[in-house]
């Protein structure tokens, strides 16, 4: 094996486990949890669902930006680890916070941790490594996060039948810090693009000529709703399923069918965005998104939960990975942490405020119509924006 590919198979590892374990085992595994700090902590559900919010205002406007800059001066190694670290201490913390001011704080935590080892520094790690095979790159990273949120209610489920909640809360932060930090703390972060890869033509684009760009806000603004429907749909799933009366163990199995079908998602959006215009890529899947909530509007039908789960799960697999890959396509790869710092604020401050709307236009009497009706019209409206975006020729 050339020492080239070696160093391509670590870091399409590296990222992996850690997007498997800083976003699929944290973003998934944390509302499972939501229904027993609701009955035992005495929360509502839109306190449970805010503190993503408060988290992402305080975090994601002070810090986004900042990982950003960091990333493309320092490299992505160092960020990871810190991300590690803080959101395996977030998961320990909120299982004793039984009053609202530590919920927040250690949300604060977590939040802090997926900034700063989440997918800003996974995306910039493989767009700068990859050129020819970008979009497969990271479909192939990417799988983290479906395997992750996958397993992590189905581990959740036996964890807390074995230990309790709360210390099955705590075990899963030391399980998420001990997939996240061993293999970037190995991780050589001074890999250039190989020989035979092509440069990048935007390489030298200059931050304040992107923010000049309407191409720039077309694609923040179409993703922010894209991803705020995802994140309104993700943070209320069980609390829906269990409105519906499915035990623990069916609403796992379900939240672990969204992401098992999440995974072929990944895989077959990102062969698609190597295959075909991204900006079309881009589109079919916020469609999918937006028909994915469709199904929970319509009238009952035999197997309507499982339409969902599978719909939704291809949405969402490939909604947070084409982003990158139209960011790299607009204004290259060189100041990609930076931008991406940006339009990840943008679009964090829309997956955790969008919960937090349909917690307070949901009822007894209508439950989640009102707030779905809402995300679906969200979702729709990020596919309407991003046909505006113009096609960039990339290399296939």
């Amino acid at each position: 094996m050339k020492k080239s590919d070696s160093n391509n198979t670590y870091v399409l590892t590296t990222t992996f486990f850690s997007l498997l374990g800083l976003s699929g085992f944290a973003h998934y595994g944390l509302p499972f949890f939501f229904d027993f700090m609701v009955d035992d902590f005495g929360y509502t559900r839109a306190e449970v669902t805010s503190g993503f919010a408060v988290a992402k205002i305080i975090v994601a406007p002070l810090f986004g930006f900042i990982a950003g800059w960091l990333i493309d001066r320092f490299g992505s190694r160092r960020l990871i680890l810190l991300g590690a670290f803080l959101v395996g201490i977030a998961f320990i913390g909120l299982s004793f916070s039984s009053v609202l001011w530590m919920f927040y704080l250690f949300y604060v935590f977590k939040s802090l941790g997926y900034v700063f080892g989440g997918p800003l520094p996974c995306q910039v790690l493989i767009s700068r490594r990859f050129q020819l095979n970008r979009g497969k790159a990271m479909g192939i990273a990417y799988l983290g996060i479906g395997v992750g949120g996958a397993i992590v209610p189905i581990i959740a489920t036996n964890l807390e039948k074995l230990l309790g909640w709360q210390a099955a809360l705590s075990a899963l932060g030391i399980i998420i810090f001990l997939l996240a930090f061993p293999l970037p703390f190995f991780l050589k972060d001074t890999i250039k693009i190989g020989k035979n890869e092509p440069t990048d033509e935007k390489e030298s684009v200059p931050i304040k000529n992107i923010l000049k760009n309407r191409n720039f806000y077309l694609l923040a603004l179409g993703s922010m709703c894209s991803i705020g429907a995802v994140g309104g749909m993700g943070q209320h799933l069980k609390l829906y399923l269990r409105d519906l009366d499915f035990s623990q163990t069916h609403a796992a199995s379900i939240m672990s069918l969204v992401l098992v079908s999440s995974l072929a998602g990944r895989v077959f959006m990102g062969w698609l965005a190597d295959t075909i215009n991204r900006k079309y890529v881009m589109l079919l899947i916020y469609l999918i998104v937006g028909g994915a909530i469709l199904t929970l509007l319509l009238p009952p039908f035999p197997g309507r939960i499982y339409v969902f789960a599978v719909a939704f799960g291809l949405g969402l697999g490939g909604d947070y990975m084409i982003i990158p890959l139209m960011a790299a396509d607009h204004f290259g790869i060189k100041t990609l942490g930076r931008t991406m710092g940006i339009i990840l604020v943008a679009d964090g401050i829309a997956e955790s405020v969008l919960p937090v709307v349909v917690s307070l236009v949901y009822s007894d009497s209508a439950g989640y119509s009102i707030g779905f009706t809402i995300l679906l019209g969200i979702a729709l409206s990020g596919a309407a924006i991003i046909s505006f975006l113009p096609k960039v020729n990339q290399k296939l």
